[in-house]
């Protein structure tokens, strides 16, 4: 169990991380805009620890600081990504239980469902992922349970669960197609174009957008 008041240490940390990220970081919103009881308690207690201090008019998160609210960012957004595109959780349940993951899942847990889910680059709200080990090497011990549409073999079918082109115009032009999460697509060909069947729809893409693309695989309708 982890000592009396650690997880509000977390939250701090993880509240820092999630100001910085976008560009909000003071210290009048750490310590009045938290959601936290006692944020200026919390504060204090992260300065004493050597996870945080003041830097003019910023909180700024110390290395070992960074490291734990790296983890628990890491963490919530996987589970967000679990609970929302593979168990289709609604938003409300998914984000109070993911607020309770984020403080008990260990290392070894949180790099498995990584896996599992295709080390997705962002969470449902667009939110960058931070990396982990198994995103850098990648294993292949663990069969992942989301991968890119091109990864399918000719004739699967596979459930969009999320598309993460860098492109807005790709993006833009494959929705307008049709090729959308939820929707349920079946793989033709994959050179010299990944060709794939939307409803009755066929559609042709450049590989790189089908590695993009990335599906849940689905069994074949009877």
């Amino acid at each position: 169990m982890k000592p009396p008041g650690e997880e509000r240490v977390e939250e701090l940390c993880e509240e820092i991380w999630s100001l910085t990220e976008a560009g909000r970081n003071t210290l009048q919103r750490v310590t009045g805009g938290s959601k936290l009881a006692d944020a200026a308690g919390a504060l204090r207690e992260l300065g004493i620890r050597g996870l945080a201090g003041v830097e003019s008019d910023r909180v700024v998160l110390t290395a070992e600081g960074n490291r734990m609210a790296r983890a628990i960012v890491r963490r919530h957004r996987l589970a967000e990504v679990l609970f929302t595109e593979v168990l289709s959780l609604d938003e409300a349940v998914t984000e109070s239980t993911a607020c309770e993951m984020e403080h008990i899942l260990s290392s070894q847990v949180t790099d498995s469902i990584c896996t599992y889910l295709g080390h997705p680059p962002r969470c449902p709200h667009g939110k960058q992922i931070p990396r982990g080990d198994c995103c850098e090497v990648f294993r292949k011990d663990l069969k992942p349970l989301v991968m890119p549409l091109s990864d399918l073999g000719v004739g699967e079918q596979g459930r969009i669960v999320f598309i993460t082109c860098a492109s807005q115009g790709s993006l833009e032009r494959v929705a307008s197609l049709g090729v959308v999460p939820g929707k349920v697509v079946r793989l033709l060909q994959k050179k010299p174009s990944v060709v794939f069947e939307a409803g009755c729809t066929s559609i042709a893409v450049d590989p790189e957008i089908a590695g993009e693309i990335y599906v849940r695989r689905e069994p074949a309708a009877v």
